[in-house]
């Protein structure tokens, strides 16, 4: 039932351009897929980047040097 949504809006962009709908829903199911993998991938990324860039400003802020200097 979620990839119906995906199927949907597919098939309604692929009948705008006078197509039969059919390779819009294929697109559309895939990219729904798709982003169902990437997107908690993404949050991840972000979350794990917010964390790193606060520990620096931290250690930067206690040491006063550069924490990604490196010599």
């Amino acid at each position: 039932m979620n990839n119906m949504l995906g199927m949907l809006v597919g098939a309604t962009i692929d009948r705008e351009d006078g197509d039969s709908g059919i390779e819009g829903a294929i697109t559309g199911y895939l990219a729904e897929g798709a982003l169902k993998i990437v997107a908690p991938l993404v949050v991840t990324f972000a979350i794990g980047w917010g964390v790193q860039f606060l520990a620096r400003r931290a250690v930067e802020a206690l040491t006063g040097e550069d924490a990604a200097a490196t010599e």
